[in-house]
């Protein structure tokens, strides 16, 4: 994204507040977050990284994988609307670190319980995603990624309505969001390309009692992969021997595959237990797609015990594919066919395999340990090991050897801080 163009939305509660300054003279609040880590893992024969990052950490510690820095602006601009902007610098799905426009939106108070938003806001389909890269404000180093990695978009450009109210102890907020986004998405392959959602419509919601957090949440949207040269070529290449062969299924079998407004759903539930010392995290979500896409089950739980300021936790994650696209292509045309068919139908078949394949080798179940020690009111060092088990290929991990399936031990040293 265009850092001007990020330094000047940042800059939007700045000019609203100047603009009103000569009548309400609003403030301006600066705050700001980040993460200083080191990463490193026990093999040099596949990378470990965030979701959608270009290239992760190998034996050697590298600064990238969970480092950011993040900066937000906001003011009321009087007793009902107020401005907000975020911006936020990691790495992403190119190389090296990015800036990125996280939030810009103006919030409009209707009444003491409901208000309405609009412009980029956070896309609500997490437990945490309101402060998913907030490292401070997690108690583990980094969100599970057999779970995060499901959605792979951090906000939307629309609007939300949000309504809370008590009842009695207990207070129930209700979240209704709509709008479009887009991202860029590493292949893992090398190659870049762009998925967008429109018509997201989102639910998020959210009951406190005392020391527990439960929450339900449903989003929906239409996705278009629209520059994928590989699946586009394939596609194409499989409804043209569908015709020209006569062979119907490979028709279907590429509507089957394209990402062309395919409807896409993830419905997820979770919960957080903070009672005197214990404190318990908990999340479960289901990833439905009409597409080469495959639909998933994603799952961990987190258990921690505070001794003073000291925090460790363990936590265990999976990830599973619940269905995979059938390969209809046939394995040899029938005698009389043109000689080239029997070779097209290969060729289409290992094409489809690849892809399908592709889909099922984000399969994995992690098992972690860690430890987060409140060495200051505003910071908090963090160490954590991950034992990632991959299934049925590489798993979630980058650039893998020939042959290689893990599994990977993944350490990290990490410093959050907020001011």
């Amino acid at each position: 994204m265009n850092k001007r163009f990020i330094a000047t939305m940042l800059a939007l509660p700045f000019a609203v507040s100047a603009a009103y300054a000569a009548d309400t003279a609003p403030t301006v609040k600066i705050s700001g977050f980040g993460t200083g880590a080191l990463t490193f893992t026990d093999t040099d024969q596949a990378q470990f990284a965030r979701p959608n990052q270009a290239s992760g950490a190998r034996k050697s510690p590298r600064t990238g994988v969970d480092s950011n820095l993040g900066l937000q602006a906001s003011t009321d601009i009087n007793p009902w609307l107020s401005a907000t902007a975020q911006g936020l610098v990691r790495k992403d799905g190119a190389e090296g670190f990015g800036a990125e426009l996280a939030w810009a939106f103006v919030k409009a108070k209707v009444s003491d319980n409901f208000s309405i938003r609009g412009g980029r806001l956070g896309l609500p389909v997490f437990m945490i995603s309101d402060y998913r890269n907030v490292g401070y404000a997690n108690t583990m180093l980094r969100p599970p990624s057999d779970m995060y990695s499901q959605v792979p978009f951090d906000s939307i450009d629309g609007v939300d309505g949000t309504f809370q109210q008590s009842f009695g102890d207990t207070t129930v907020t209700a979240q209704l969001a709509y709008g479009t986004t887009e991202r860029a998405l590493n292949t893992g392959s090398g190659s870049i390309v762009h998925l967008d959602a429109k018509d997201l419509l989102a639910l998020n919601l959210v009951a406190e009692h005392g020391p527990l957090i439960v929450r339900l949440g449903r989003a929906d949207a239409k996705a278009t992969i629209d520059d994928s040269v590989s699946l586009n070529t394939l596609v194409g290449g499989l409804r043209a021997a569908g015709s020209g062969y006569g062979f119907g299924q490979l028709i279907s079998l590429g509507n089957e595959l394209s990402v062309n407004d395919k409807k896409v759903s993830f419905t997820s539930a979770g919960a957080i237990l903070d009672w005197n010392n214990i404190l318990v995290q908990t999340e479960i979500g289901k990833r439905k797609t009409d597409s080469y896409i495959n639909d998933t089950t994603s799952w961990y739980v987190m258990g921690g015990y505070r001794f003073g300021k000291f925090l460790p936790y363990v936590s265990h994650s999976n990830l599973k594919a619940d269905n995979i696209v059938a390969n209809t292509v046939p394995a040899a045309c029938p005698p009389g066919y043109p000689a080239a068919c029997t070779p097209t139908m290969r060729a289409l078949s290992a094409g489809v395999t690849r892809l399908t394949t592709t889909g099922t080798q984000g399969q994995q179940s992690t098992d972690t340990i860690g430890m987060r020690w409140d060495f200051h009111q505003s910071a908090a060092l963090k160490v954590q090991v991950d034992r990632i088990k991959p299934k049925h290929g590489q798993g979630l991990l980058l650039q893998p050897a020939a042959g290689f399936t893990g599994p990977v031990t993944v350490g990290a040293v990490a410093v959050d801080f907020v001011f």
